[in-house]
């Protein structure tokens, strides 16, 4: 009777994190657009402070509607030091930014001229 009792549990328990996520995919379709937009968009930023060898960068940004993010102030990982050569503290700036393994990291970064 336990062995029957504890199986079901650990059974439900698989089950509930499989139908969360099915159910997030199912929502997801409903606004394929949107997503893909918010996930290209480019925000707009001021750089504050270059750190080549840490390769950090800190930017004062607009709102990063992909990472559901306030406009603020921050430090940056870059996924490509070279993309901090073509920068410098002042540079006005349009970048893209995701959460990489809880690390928020631009991915592209380009200077405004």
């Amino acid at each position: 009777m336990k062995t029957t009792l504890c199986l079901a549990l650990v059974l439900i328990s698989m089950a509930a994190p499989a139908q969360a996520q099915q159910r997030k995919d199912e929502h997801s379709g409903h606004h394929p657009a949107a997503t893909a937009t918010a996930a290209t968009e480019m925000t707009d930023g001021e750089v504050r402070k270059v750190d080549a060898e840490a390769a950090k960068v800190t930017l004062k940004h607009a709102e990063i509607k992909n990472l559901d993010m306030p406009a603020m102030t921050m430090v940056f990982v870059v996924r490509d030091k070279v993309m901090l050569a073509k920068v410098k503290a002042g540079d006005k700036v349009k970048f893209r930014a995701v959460n990489e393994d809880g690390k928020l990291t631009v991915t592209e970064l380009e200077v405004v001229r």
